[in-house]
């Protein structure tokens, strides 16, 4: 009896081990990848959406002034986070244009930590900031 449960044990510690750390790197600060002090707008299409945790994330095409179209990739709260805001899936089909606020990536790449989503057809606007982002408070329920 000593041995199976002490085995168990052993178990539970090595896959605590092998987990916990996987799982606390797969989730990062906002400071570590985002600048606070650099707030944009962008404007276009919806091209992907991924509904998940701790995130959820959208692609959208964006076309500058001199017409060529670069894919950002946008970061939002968690599935639950966007349904108390007020999202449903139905908001966001690829292909609806939308304009979004958020703050940009350290690193330069075409990422940003969204605020806010507004669909350009009715003019719904939606908060979709993380809990971490300075502008998040507006965006709790």
């Amino acid at each position: 009896m000593f041995s199976i449960l002490s085995n168990k044990r052993v178990l539970a510690v090595v896959a605590g081990l092998v987990f916990v750390p996987a799982v606390a790197f797969a989730h990062h600060s906002y400071s570590a990848e985002y600048d606070g002090t650099r707030i944009v707008t962008l404007r276009g299409v919806i091209t992907r959406v991924m509904w998940s945790g701790p995130h959820g994330h959208m692609w959208v095409d964006v076309k500058n002034d001199e017409g060529k179209t670069t894919n950002w990739e946008l970061e939002t709260g968690a599935a639950g986070q966007l349904l108390r805001a007020g999202w449903t899936k139905e908001d966001f089909p690829y292909g609806r244009e939308v304009i979004v606020k958020g703050y940009l990536a350290k690193d330069g790449t075409p990422t940003l930590n969204a605020v806010t989503v507004k669909l350009v057809d009715n003019g719904k606007e939606l908060g979709v900031g993380s809990p971490e982002t300075p502008a998040a408070a507006p965006n709790r329920p």
